[in-house]
């Protein structure tokens, strides 16, 4: 990479989840270019079909690179990157980074060899997970979760409302007995971001792990292999697809994490 450079790295997620991973990338990335995006008319991806995904990820990738030029992109939901990876990396030269869940470090660490996989629907249905688990953690018993309403409590406390402690715990009860899970893995990039409430809920849980560290570190790698084509200074920009009710105070939502305009994409169904 060159140092007098400024790479542009887009994060891309149905919703604000991303923004775990896109914080672990700016800690050690300070001076990159930064855009985010989340795909709020179609929130939440989990719910929707494979296809569909694949659509929306590649036609909105491509939208903002027309406009942006960019020189990476991240991924930043496991559900999407369980399905789009293939067809972002023939229709891009650029470095494409996705999101796996951290299913091998999270086998490395439990000591009990039960672990639990939390995600959403999509992510832990898919045949790529599976693989994960059996090529990683073979010798665990594997206990999974899920949530849609996970994915929705999180994005709640991105725009300032409290965590629904009550809804949580609901949602992790079928753990709360498992004595000897000792690790689980956040196989959504949403939830480091309620991590805190998690833990709360499981207290018995040694160790909680994400990915967020790792793609960072790969981002950093992938970039000094690339000639950078970002050269001018850009303010960090979000954009969204949808208009949604708390706009205004969520501009002070965006100062904190960085970014200084939202940006409405016209995309299509």
């Amino acid at each position: 990479m060159n140092t007098v450079s400024q790479p542009t790295i887009l994060f891309f997620d149905s919703g604000m989840g991303g923004f775990s991973v896109y914080k672990e990338t700016k800690q050690l990335l300070p001076n990159c270019h930064y855009l985010y995006c989340f795909d709020n008319a179609f929130f939440p991806y989990s719910e929707k079909t494979e296809k569909k995904i694949i659509e929306r990820v590649l036609m909105i990738c491509q939208d903002i690179n027309s406009k942006y030029p960019l020189d990476l992109i991240v991924i930043a939901c496991n559900t999407a990157s369980t399905v789009v990876l293939p067809s972002l990396r023939a229709h891009f030269s650029i470095p494409i980074v996705g999101t796996v869940p951290a299913i091998k470090p999270a086998a490395e660490h439990s000591e009990t060899k039960h672990i639990g996989l939390l995600a959403t629907k999509g992510t832990v249905k898919r045949s790529y997970v599976a693989n994960l688990i059996s090529q990683y953690a073979g010798d665990c018993i594997v206990e999974k979760i899920g949530s849609t309403k996970l994915v929705e409590i999180a994005e709640q406390k991105l725009h300032g409302k409290a965590v629904d402690l009550v809804a949580l715990k609901e949602e992790l009860k079928l753990w709360e007995n498992i004595v000897d899970l000792d690790v689980v893995v956040l196989g959504c990039t949403h939830f480091p971001l309620i991590k805190e409430e998690i833990e709360w809920c499981l207290p018995q849980v040694r160790l909680f792990i994400d990915s967020g560290k790792a793609i960072a570190l790969r981002v950093k790698h992938l970039l000094s292999k690339i000639e950078v084509r970002s050269k001018k200074m850009e303010k960090n920009l979000i954009f969204c697809t949808q208009s949604f009710d708390d706009e205004v105070d969520f501009q002070r939502v965006l100062n904190f994490w960085g970014f200084e305009k939202l940006i409405h994409l016209n995309i299509s169904e």
